[in-house]
């Protein structure tokens, strides 16, 4: 069969300062490839909607396959699925994806008959299995694990059997040379590990994998690395090298191949401190990058994310992360609570530090604990305004006063990371990407303004809503964290961690660690 594999369009914040390849559908392009179907994959973060329609219209394909990781795209793809099944009325639409397993009921009631089935869970363990029912008997898509449709549900989804044995179709996408992460311009994205051990409520990492942690053998990813062009790599873990010998014995792998890339990565702050001796040896081997979730710069904060960190070791981690000579990017999470006041204390604290400091909102999201606890009433269900970057609980300032400080607020980054500012640290860099046509950076630089507007972002309550999220049924009295997982708890077994490790996880855990 022809299978078209398509990717949604970008989110706000990706039209700045990250484009990153589609890692996921390809590497369920790649498992629909080895069952024998010929497949086509669509990036709409840098195709139009114009393409799309062309390639209906020319190929003609037999199955669509949307990925949605994200909520703010869930209209798009609704959209999307709809105006497919007018064009190819026999085409079957499903979709997959991890924002898609948390909502996949609610899909298929907005696709009001254009969805035929949300896949959930790690799509290159079904697709194969869903594809074959598609091709002989569509009444038989319910038999396979983790489909739901509107006829009935399968089997719960169930796991890859190995990571090893997945390889993403990277040869699919047309337009390579345009993701990028900062400088790293172009940019590849390679997956070492899957799944995150810790539980923090603002995440759906854990809840969505069960809370296993999952590795790539060094032999494998270094396979990977072999075969990617580009010189800038984006390592997608949620927490890289949570164990440190999977973390040296890649690197050494790497270091014996001669492999020369620069490397941006995420981790924790006590994964930091806890395991010095792989972050040292990777920025040997070109580690350049490092984005650190230190989401508060206060306990109470801390405390409201779970993080289960202390104030005292995030600064230590970025002690530590100076003194390795790596640019580190680090995230905190403005709360609707905030004030005038405390907003001024965070500029200050964001000038006062040399690192790179993003501001998201608090979003409590599907899969998440606090989707499920969080007391307050949302303000909105607009699935487009869930992208960390738009309030959707209410605010204690006015809406209107709330944007203009969370802009100002980010505006720090723009003075000291953007623009001229930018460019005058980065000249050398800057110049290299030009010479060999690569503008991702030189135009993040200047796209500030034009996308960080509270003028905007207010304007966005404003538009029509077309789709709602559904609220949930539970009441925080009821809730329990059984309620929230996709993929089955493997517990200990489901952890690729020795016992140091797995002692040192559940002491962050419940806050008995140092």
């Amino acid at each position: 069969m022809k299978v078209l594999a398509v990717h949604p369009g970008p989110l706000m914040y990706t039209k700045i300062y990250l484009r990153l390849e589609p890692l996921g559908l390809e590497l369920v392009a790649q498992a629909a490839r080895q069952a024998g179907h010929d497949v086509r994959l669509l990036d709409l973060q840098v195709e139009t909607h114009h393409d799309y329609v062309r390639v209906l219209d020319d190929w003609r394909p037999d199955v669509v396959a949307f990925s949605c990781n994200y909520l703010a795209n869930v209209p798009e793809i609704v959209d999307l699925a709809k105006l497919t099944t007018q064009k190819l009325p026999g085409c079957f639409v499903f979709v997959g994806g991890h924002s898609a397993s948390f909502i996949a009921q609610e899909l298929l009631e907005h696709g009001a008959g254009a969805i035929d089935c949300v896949l959930k869970g790690e799509g290159e363990a079904a697709v194969a299995k869903l594809l074959l029912a598609v091709e002989h008997d569509r009444r038989a898509i319910t038999m396979v694990p983790g489909v739901v449709a509107l006829t009935g549900e399968g089997p719960p989804p169930q796991f890859v059997e190995s990571l090893d044995h997945l390889r993403p179709a990277r040869e699919l996408l047309r337009h390579r040379r345009k993701y990028f992460i900062g400088v790293l311009d172009p940019c590849a994205s390679i997956e070492f590990a899957r799944g995150c051990p810790w539980d923090c409520s603002f995440c759906s990492a854990w809840t969505f994998y069960g809370r296993s942690y999952r590795v790539v053998s060094p032999e494998r990813a270094v396979e990977d690395l072999k075969r990617i062009e580009e010189p800038g790599i984006f390592i997608v873990d949620d927490v890289a090298f949570i164990q440190a010998k999977h973390g040296l014995d890649i690197g050494e792998a790497i270091a014996r191949e001669g492999i020369k890339k620069q490397y941006y990565l995420e981790t924790r702050g006590d994964v930091l401190l806890r395991n010095k001796e792989v972050f040292q040896f990777w920025k040997r081997l070109g580690l350049q990058y490092m984005f650190l979730g230190i989401e508060a710069i206060d306990e109470e904060g801390l405390k409201m994310h779970r993080k289960r960190i202390s104030l005292g070791k995030n600064f230590e981690a970025l002690e530590f992360a100076r003194s390795l000579g790596i640019t580190v990017a680090i995230n905190l999470i403005a709360d609707p609570d905030w004030d005038r006041k405390r907003f001024e204390v965070i500029r200050e604290w964001c000038l006062e530090i040399p690192e790179i400091v993003n501001i998201s909102v608090n979003t409590p999201y599907p899969g998440t604990e606090s989707w499920r606890t969080e007391a307050r009433k949302f303000q909105t269900r607009d699935y487009r305004l869930f992208d960390i970057q738009h309030a959707v609980l209410p605010t204690r300032l006015p809406l209107p006063e709330f944007y203009e400080e969370l802009v100002k607020t980010q505006q720090v980054l723009n003075k000291k990371h953007l623009g001229w500012t930018a460019l005058k640290s980065t000249a050398k860099i800057a110049v290299g990407h030009l010479l060999r046509g690569q503008t991702n950076f030189v135009k993040m630089l200047w796209k500030f303004n034009s996308v960080y507007n509270p003028m905007l972002q207010l304007a966005d309550h404003q538009k029509p809503v077309k789709y709602q999220m559904k609220l949930p049924e539970t009441t925080p009295e009821r809730f329990s964290s059984k309620l929230l997982y996709i993929l089955p708890p493997p517990g200990r077994r489901g952890r690729a961690i020795d016992d140091s490790t797995e002692q040192f996880v559940d002491a962050t855990r419940t806050g008995t660690g140092v």
